[in-house]
């Protein structure tokens, strides 16, 4: 099922650096409309919770550690083939590789530390969004 609406999050070290407000200029720039949004801190649990899927990663430690550093930035997007669209806009994981005007080539500092998050499907889109948020703004 394809949906209009996908997931992100500005991770800690974005939000450490001062980037909320420029990441979500590129958001809206984009034409994505925000439909919810809060900030809001991991905990271990629910770090190692969203990131369950990587648990047999040997970066898993490392990266609940740093999700559950600082705060983050939940939000779910709203547009026309959000989750394909929204993966454009953040390019590549490793910023090394992003495009130039993508928001990890802008304000990601390593692979590790790559700013942001977004959904890869609209299944998962669905499950991120609702593991963050309950009520009206669920999918």
């Amino acid at each position: 099922m394809t949906t209009n609406r996908t997931f992100t999050m500005i991770k800690p070290d974005a939000v450490e650096n001062g980037h909320i407000g420029a990441i979500l200029d590129k958001i809206n720039s984009a034409g994505f409309r925000i439909v919810a949004m809060k900030m809001t801190q991991m905990t271990q649990r629910d770090a190692e919770l969203f990131y369950d899927i990587h648990k047999e990663r040997p970066f898993f430690g490392e990266l609940v550690t740093f999700m559950t550093r600082g705060p983050i930035i939940a939000a779910i997007l709203e547009k026309n083939n959000a989750v394909e669209d929204f993966r454009a806009l953040i390019g590549a994981t490793n910023p090394a590789d992003a495009a130039d005007g993508t928001i990890r080539k802008l304000y990601a500092t390593s692979l590790g530390e790559n700013a942001v998050h977004g959904s890869d499907s609209d299944e998962n889109a669905t499950i991120e969004g609702n593991f963050h948020f309950s009520g009206r703004e669920q999918f």
